[in-house]
C-alpha cells in the first residue's frame, strides 16, 4: 500500500537526512512550468490574434489555450509527491494514468541540476536523478521538477553520500578517496572562444530556427521551402546558391560566439569532497551535473574537423549513468588540445593521458576501404542525377569527389589502437576524430564483424562492449590477426576460449 500524503504538505526541508514523509514539488513551479514549456506555445498564440481582425472566437481560443496550461500545470503539481528513504527515492504522479516511480539509492549514477530561465527567476531548479547507461528522460531514473536551487544542492549532496559511502562494486575498481574540500581542475577561459566559430554551432541554430518557423509556416498554409526548391529547380543560378550560401556561413559565425557563451558560460569543472566530478556551466540556463567518480571508465577527445584544424579539442566521460548524446557527459568545452589532454590526465588521475599514446596504424586495406565508402556513394548520386535530373545537377557532387576522397584518406589517417597497463585506447572518423581511452577493467565483452568486403580484404572490426558511454567503442578495420590478439591482450581469457590455433 501507498501511504496517503496529508493536506497541507511541507516544502522540503533543509537538511541531508532521509526525507522520509511525503513532499510535493514547490509551489512555485505553478508559475515556472507555464513559463518554460508554454513558451512554444506563444507564436500560435500571437499568429491568432494577430491574423483575427478582433474576432471574438481567436480571443476565447487564446484564453482557453492560456487557462488549459495553467490548469494543466496545476493538476501535475497537485498529483505529484516524493520522498527519499534510506533504500530508494519515490515518485508518485499523474492524475488519471498514476505512475510510481522508485529508482534504489545504491544504483544512483548521476545527479543533474538544470535551471531554465524561468526556473532562475522563481530560484527553483530540476533534479534530474541518473541511474543506468540510457540518457532519455522517463527510461532511467526520474526528474523532481521543480524544488528549491538550495534544496537541489541538498539533495544533489545527500543522494551521492549515500552512493559515495558504500563499498566499491566488482566492475569498479577504482575508487576515488575524498579530498577535504573543491578542487578546481578546469574553469572558462575567455581565449576559447575562437573555437566558436569553429564547431559549427552557429549553422545548427540556424537550422533549428529555421525549421520552427517552417513548421509554423506550414501551419498557416504557407510552404516557403517546398516553393523556393522547385523554383531553383525550375531556374537553377549558382550566382544566388553561392550568395545563399556564402550568407548562412557568415551568419553562422556570427552566432557561433553568443551560443558559445550562453552553453558555457561560468564553466567550471571540480573534484567534490563527496568523491565526484561536477560540471557547473550556463548563462540564462545553467546546469550542473554530478558524476561518481569511481563509475568513471575513461574518456573521448573528440576533435571536430574544423576544431582540429584550429588545434582544439573537447573532452567527455566515458562513465555509467549518462550515455554518451547530447553535452550530459561533456567535461570540457572545446577549448586548446593541450588542455583536453591536461584537464584528461587530471580527471583520470594518471602521470600520462593515455590517449597521448603513440597509435598503432592499421593495414594499407583499410585505406582502400575508407576510399571506396567516401567516394563510391557521390559517382553514385552522380550517376543518378546525370539519368534522371537536369543537365546542371550532375556536376555538383561530381566537385564534392575530390573533398570525399581527402576525407576517406583522413578517416584512415586517424585509425589507430594502443594498448597500455590500465586502458584500452582507440580512434576512429575524421569530420569529428574521437580518441577514447577505456579502462581495461570495464570491457566486459567483444563484438567481432567481418563484412564480405572485410574478409576478402583481411579485415575486422572490434568491438569492446562496457556498461559505461555509448555502450560499444570500436576498433575500426584492425587486420584480423592483429585485432584478436588486441583483443586477447586487453581482456586476458576473455576470448580466448573461441580462438582457433592455427
Amino acid at each position: 500500500m501507498t501511504p496517503e500524503m496529508p493536506a497541507g504538505l511541507p516544502a522540503a526541508p533543509e537538511f541531508t537526512e532521509p526525507l522520509t514523509e511525503w513532499h510535493r514539488l514547490h509551489v512555485r513551479m505553478l508559475i515556472v512550468r507555464p513559463l518554460n514549456e508554454g513558451i512554444a506555445m506563444l507564436v500560435p498564440i500571437g499568429v491568432l490574434l494577430i491574423t483575427g481582425n478582433g474576432e471574438k472566437w481567436r480571443l476565447i481560443a487564446s484564453g482557453v489555450t492560456v487557462a488549459a496550461i495553467l490548469a494543466f500545470s496545476y493538476l501535475i503539481w497537485r498529483t505529484t509527491k516524493y520522498r527519499i528513504t534510506d533504500d530508494q527515492v519515490e515518485l508518485h504522479t499523474g492524475l488519471l494514468t498514476r505512475k510510481q516511480l522508485a529508482v534504489p539509492r545504491d544504483r544512483i549514477r548521476t545527479v543533474d541540476l538544470t535551471s531554465k530561465p524561468g526556473h532562475r527567476v522563481f530560484g527553483l531548479s530540476a533534479v534530474r536523478i541518473g541511474t543506468g547507461q540510457q540518457d532519455v528522460p522517463g527510461t532511467d531514473g526520474l526528474t523532481l521538477d521543480a524544488v528549491t536551487s538550495a534544496e537541489a544542492e541538498r539533495l544533489r549532496v545527500l543522494l551521492l553520500q549515500k552512493a559515495v559511502a558504500r563499498p566499491a562494486s566488482a566492475d569498479a575498481p577504482d575508487v576515488a578517496p575524498v579530498v577535504a574540500e573543491s578542487e578546481v581542475i578546469s574553469r572558462l577561459d575567455l581565449k576559447w572562444l575562437k573555437f566558436a566559430p569553429l564547431s559549427l554551432s552557429g549553422l545548427v541554430a540556424i537550422g533549428a530556427v529555421f525549421g520552427l518557423l517552417s513548421n509554423y509556416a506550414d501551419d498557416l498554409g504557407l510552404h516557403p521551402i517546398q516553393d523556393l526548391s522547385e523554383w531553383l529547380f525550375e531556374h537553377p543560378s549558382f550566382t544566388l546558391i553561392g550568395a545563399f550560401v556564402i550568407a548562412l556561413v557568415v551568419i553562422g559565425l556570427i552566432l557561433s560566439v553568443p551560443l558559445y557563451v550562453l552553453q558555457f558560460w561560468n564553466y567550471q569543472l571540480t573534484r567534490e569532497p563527496d568523491g565526484t566530478l561536477r560540471v557547473q556551466r550556463g548563462l540564462l540556463t545553467t546546469r550542473s551535473v554530478s558524476v561518481e567518480e569511481q563509475r568513471l571508465r575513461g574518456v573521448d577527445i573528440q576533435e571536430p574537423l574544423l576544431v582540429r584544424l584550429g588545434k582544439g579539442a573537447k573532452l567527455a566521460a566515458v562513465t555509467t549513468g549518462l550515455g554518451s548524446k547530447g553535452e550530459s557527459n561533456l567535461l570540457l568545452p572545446p577549448a586548446p588540445l593541450s588542455v583536453a589532454h591536461e584537464v584528461s590526465q587530471d580527471v583520470l588521475k594518471v602521470a600520462d593521458d593515455p590517449t597521448l599514446r603513440k597509435l598503432r596504424k592499421h593495414p594499407f586495406a583499410a585505406l582502400r576501404r575508407s576510399i571506396i565508402r567516401h567516394v563510391v556513394p557521390w559517382i553514385v548520386i552522380a550517376a543518378g542525377l546525370a539519368i534522371f535530373a537536369p543537365s546542371w545537377a550532375w556536376p555538383i557532387p561530381v566537385a564534392i569527389l575530390p573533398f570525399a576522397a581527402l576525407v576517406g584518406w583522413d578517416n584512415y589517417r586517424s585509425l589507430g589502437n594502443a594498448l597500455d597497463d590500465r586502458y584500452l585506447v582507440t580512434r576512429n572518423n575524421s569530420l569529428v576524430r574521437s580518441t577514447v581511452a577505456l579502462q581495461r577493467t570495464g570491457i566486459i565483452g567483444w563484438r567481432i564483424r567481418r563484412s564480405f568486403f572485410q574478409r576478402r580484404s583481411g579485415l575486422m572490426t572490434i568491438g569492446a562492449t562496457t556498461a559505461a558511454g555509448a555502450g560499444v567503442y570500436h576498433v575500426t578495420d584492425v587486420g584480423e590477426s592483429d585485432g584478436l590478439a588486441l583483443a586477447d591482450e586487453a581482456v586476458p581469457d576473455l576470448l580466448r576460449p573461441f580462438l582457433v590455433n592455427e
